[in-house]
């Protein structure tokens, strides 16, 4: 490997079978729509989206022994992101049902497969090789593979790399309890964390953005905390100096995947030296431009690969 990497994610590969609908759907009933496979997973989406806008990223994981397994390979290879992927036999690669309504709002079901099993045994000997390492909340609300996320962390910070978070499911945090997620992962010493809203109110008790950031940063001193509104746009900043970036005018289609696309697109600028209200306005563009397609990574179209400053 030649210079080192901008951008190490670690934990999920996950295959999205993406069910979109143009009607609610009626229990016991039946609708025509559209079914599609796409590849995806948090972590793995991070690293696509920071690769496709102009870093370099790499992603630690486990896949099954399969042949999904091998279409992940092949996947990360064509999108140009270095990888380090473990092999078991014991659970399949993963696969995630995503829902996605008539409103462009998804629910997902996430097959506990491959990526679940990582052990700090399967870190790479190169895990140190990023200058930055990101983590998904996938990663910490089981054993495995949450030991494996926490020795990466703490492999990283002792290395002198800086960390970021994305809380990944509100739900799972209210399982966890929030005050237990918080000890888990405010020690971590996070450079970025990236909740959306509801991970924010349900990590703060907060229901105002602004009060929600600025309990976010007391929650994780020294974190940019880069908070996703949706449709409502971004906030970011740390202490009480927050910025407010609007929204894209995008048409809502497809919410899936849209806040990866941010942390991707943040990173790939932020690791550059970028500050994190330029790096949040840059993400706000490429999330909106994802929201507006089908899928956590669609083709990119001339508008955002000139937008990315890629070929």
């Amino acid at each position: 490997m030649g210079e080192p990497l901008d951008v190490l994610a670690l934990g999920d590969f996950a295959w999205d079978v993406l069910i979109h609908t143009d009607a609610p759907l009626a229990p016991g009933g039946d609708t025509f729509g559209q079914v599609e496979l796409q590849p995806g997973g948090s972590a793995a989406n991070v690293a696509v989206w920071a690769r496709r806008c102009g870093a370099r990223a790499g992603f630690v994981g486990k896949i099954g022994r399969d042949r999904f397994g091998e279409l992940a390979r092949e996947n990360l290879s064509e999108e140009g992101v270095e990888h380090w992927l473990s092999e078991t036999s014991s659970r399949p690669t993963g696969v995630v049902a995503v829902w996605v309504d008539h409103t462009g709002q998804r629910s997902m079901v996430s097959g506990q497969g491959a990526d679940f099993l990582l052990t700090p045994e399967d870190l790479p000997p190169e895990l140190e090789v990023a200058r930055h390492l990101h983590l998904t909340g996938w990663s910490l609300f089981t054993d495995p593979p949450r030991r494996a996320a926490l020795a990466a962390a703490r492999r990283a910070k002792g290395a002198g790399r800086t960390l970021s978070l994305d809380p990944a499911s509100f739900q799972l945090i209210e399982e966890t309890g929030p005050a237990a997620f918080v000890r888990m992962t405010a020690g971590l010493g996070l450079a970025v964390i990236f909740p959306n809203y509801d991970e924010g109110r349900v990590l703060t008790g907060e229901r105002e953005p602004e009060a929600m950031a600025r309990r976010l940063s007391a929650l994780y001193p020294g974190a940019v905390v880069a908070l996703k509104l949706d449709a409502r746009g971004a906030l970011v900043g740390a202490g009480d100096r927050f910025t407010y970036l609007p929204p894209t005018p995008d048409p809502a289609t497809d919410a899936t995947g849209a806040g990866d696309a941010f942390a991707g697109a943040f990173l790939a600028r932020w690791t550059r030296g970028v500050s994190p209200e330029e790096a949040a306005g840059f993400a706000v563009a490429v999330s909106g431009w994802v929201v507006a397609r089908r899928g956590a990574r669609p083709p990119l179209d001339a508008r955002m690969k000139e937008h990315c400053g890629v070929s």
